[in-house]
């Protein structure tokens, strides 16, 4: 069985091998031409990838040394430190969001372009970061409003969290805690609730409350509070000194003391005063209830 092609067919075929031989004939001096010029092409990259770097540096450095002098002209001036760490990190971000568009446009990306786009990206991560924004919010509040400042011992009320402030930040405060642990708030959480300032006043009103025995002398038990607190010079007797029955519960007679001391004695009087009136109750007899169970068999 034989085939055979007719003339038309035949010149078909033929402009059609003509016509793949020329476009692979085009690919191939292409890509010749793209080989050759490559090495310069990726010289060129280099160098201009280098001169980026430095760039990069050199503003690094330049940025540094512009932050350094605004944080002196900040001192000189006593502005708060708060309000001094809030600057800084908003000059940082501004000077190094500068230094990457200026790099953009190094490398040939066009500054209007980059900016339509990065208003557009800034618009979108900002509805997906409300509550960071809202943590930027509540820094520039708090460092209006000064409800604290750096070196304050404050007690944040919905979580109980609390400590000395030492950084007020652009989305966060950061406490230390009596341990020496640090505890970092959101800005936006601090500015939205109550909180306590202790560092307000110089002094600090102490309160505690112990439980004794019906048995036990209520009136010997309010004695030796009393002499404890006179032993005690940190406790600042001229404020007065009150000791008192505060209540009378189920399984024991609740007596307190209220005083007076200041800001800095004020865990040190507490864990002290607790040990000492421990010890003085037990040498005088006056009893500590504690829980019990009696359990009866028949």
């Amino acid at each position: 069985m034989s085939i055979s092609l007719d003339t038309a067919s035949e010149n078909v075929l033929v402009k059609a091998a003509e016509t793949g031989l020329v476009e692979v004939n085009e690919n191939l001096t292409a890509f010749q031409s793209f080989m050759k010029g490559l090495p310069e092409k990726l010289i060129a990259f280099g160098i201009r990838l280098i001169v980026a770097l430095i760039i990069l540096f050199i503003g690094s450095k330049l940025i540094n040394i512009l932050r350094k002098v605004i944080r002196k002209s900040l001192e000189k001036a006593r502005v708060d430190l708060g309000i001094q760490g809030f600057l800084d990190s908003l000059v940082k971000v501004a000077l190094y969001g500068l230094l990457f568009v200026w790099i953009a446009s190094y490398f040939g990306v066009e500054t209007t372009s980059f900016l339509a786009v990065f208003t557009s990206a800034g618009v979108t991560i900002a509805l997906a970061m409300q509550g960071s924004l809202s943590n930027i919010t509540g820094g520039v509040l708090l460092l209006i409003l000064k409800p604290f400042k750096i070196g304050d011992y404050i007690i944040e009320d919905s979580k109980g969290n609390e400590g000395t402030v030492t950084e007020i930040g652009l989305f966060y405060t950061k406490l230390r805690t009596i341990d020496e642990k640090t505890v970092v708030l959101p800005n936006g959480t601090l500015a939205n609730t109550s909180l306590t300032n202790v560092n307000e006043t110089p002094r600090r009103r102490l309160i505690l409350l112990y439980g004794i025995s019906y048995g036990s002398d209520v009136a010997k038990a309010k004695e030796l509070m009393r002499e404890a607190a006179k032993e005690d010079e940190r406790i600042l007797s001229k404020e007065g000194v009150v000791v008192y029955v505060d209540s009378l519960d189920s399984s024991q007679v609740t007596v307190g003391i209220r005083a007076y001391v200041k800001n800095e004695d004020y865990f040190d009087v507490k864990w002290n005063y607790t040990e000492r009136i421990k010890a003085s109750f037990e040498a005088n007899g006056i009893e500590i209830p504690f829980p019990q169970l009696d359990v009866h068999t028949v």
